[in-house]
């Protein structure tokens, strides 16, 4: 297979759901459906899926279970040739009830542009029991896993999630997001999970990153560690929620002045939409020309689309997935916001583990819309393949640098992606 748009590094793992969907504990359901899960893997798959060439890089078990991970994702057209056995350590699996949001989580809900489901407090409680202590992922560190095969691509997608598994994944994920010559661009989705973090490796980050890093929940370092990777990062994503639970830090400029060394701070803000704090060029010449210093980020909101729910898990890796793909395209920032709501809404209103997405003439189209069309938009099973959008208006043209529509690429130590050639909230 050629050389990647986007390199995703993480754990996948198999996911078992109850066969019938229906309320209730684990202890009661009589059978379950088996999937695959994992925030990362679903980010390539969904990439793959619309015509982008995806590598996913990580550990499994040479078990039956292992099998069927690297066969599904591979299904999806994506590149497993990164993928490593581990004849000593298991494939993680995990068993989940039906509901938006794990026993004991404060958050995050990832329900872009679903009414009804105002945040985490109103979303139906899951239970979700995992099996993962110990897998063959966990062992992943800067021994086993090269840096070369993981900046192999145009983007580097990581999650939070990686850095909580042990502490050869943590240093891992360092290693992969120091800024050293021929990194590429690196996006990193926080995806905090509270307990992941408990009793997860210790590895506060120097004090002098500031302000965030000294907050936390507990006893526990993911707070700090997190805010630390996401400074080291191009492309962030983050939920508003998941800031607060993880800083004390409410409403996304807040999050932004904390963390305001990424190029890129997308913050998901649930059923309201999200904005895109860009810094670049293009945002600094519009700053200037506002009178503004040249530190002042471009800012871009767009809200969130009105979705039929059938299934309220995936929307945050598939919000990712479009919002990468419109980077890989040199897509304006609004476009690559309306792209990430667009996937959102593919796997909000699929009953599956992972949704197909959009046709790319059909996501273009709806992405051109009005912005009075935009917000009247509504969207239900089937969507994807039944929708009849007005023809787009010409498209603008493409971008080299990944903050904006126009302007030269800035050095962030990171190479820029330019142009492409061509479910899981547990």
């Amino acid at each position: 297979m050629t050389a990647a748009d986007v390199v995703c590094l993480g754990e996948s793992m198999v996911a078992f759901r109850p066969a019938r969907p229906e309320p209730g504990p684990l202890a009661g359901v009589a059978s379950f459906d088996r999937g695959i899960g994992g925030a990362e893997s679903n980010v390539a798959c969904a990439l793959a899926a619309a015509g982008h060439r995806a590598k996913w890089v990580s550990r499994v078990g040479a078990d039956a279970f292992g099998d069927h991970l690297v066969a599904a994702i591979a299904a999806y057209g994506v590149d497993v040739s990164a993928v490593q056995r581990d004849a000593g350590r298991p494939t993680g699996v995990y068993f989940r009830t039906a509901g938006e949001r794990g026993v004991g989580l404060p958050g995050p809900s990832g329900l872009p542009g679903c009414p009804g489901h105002p945040g985490p407090a109103s979303a139906p409680l899951s239970e979700v029991l995992y099996y993962r202590a110990g897998s063959a992922a966990s062992a992943m560190s800067p021994a086993l896993v090269r840096r070369a095969t993981a900046w192999s691509g145009r983007v580097l997608h990581l999650t939070g999630i990686t850095a909580a598994l042990s502490a050869g994944c943590l240093a891992l994920v360092r290693d992969l997001t120091e800024r050293r010559p021929g990194r590429p661009l690196v996006s990193f989705d926080v995806n905090y999970r509270v307990a992941l973090w408990r009793g997860a490796p210790a590895g506060r980050p120097d004090a002098s990153a500031g302000p965030v890093a000294s907050a936390g929940a507990g006893a526990s370092d993911g707070p700090a560690v997190l805010a630390d990777l996401a400074r080291r990062c191009d492309l962030v994503f983050v939920g508003e929620d998941e800031a607060e639970a993880a800083w004390g830090v409410r409403g996304a400029a807040a999050i932004r002045a904390a963390l305001p060394e990424p190029r890129v701070l997308v913050v998901k803000q649930g059923a309201a939409g999200a904005t895109a704090y860009v810094r670049g060029a293009a945002a600094a010449a519009a700053a200037a020309a506002a009178g503004a210093g040249a530190d002042t980020d471009a800012v871009v909101y767009v809200p969130a689309l009105s979705v039929d729910v059938v299934a309220p898990v995936g929307a945050g890796d598939a919000f990712a997935a479009g919002f990468l793909s419109g980077t890989l395209r040199g897509l304006p920032v609004e476009r690559r916001l309306r792209h990430g709501h667009l996937m959102a809404a593919a796997a909000l209103t699929s009953p599956g583990d992972l949704a197909a997405p959009p046709r790319r003439d059909l996501a273009d189209r709806l992405a051109a819309l009005g912005a009075e069309e935009w917000g009247r938009l509504r969207l239900g099973p089937g969507w994807t393949e039944a929708v009849t959008a007005p023809p787009a208006p010409a498209a603008p043209p493409a971008s080299t640098d990944p903050t904006g529509p126009t302007g030269p690429t800035e050095s962030t130590g990171g190479t820029d992606p330019g142009p492409a050639a061509a479910k899981e909230r547990t």
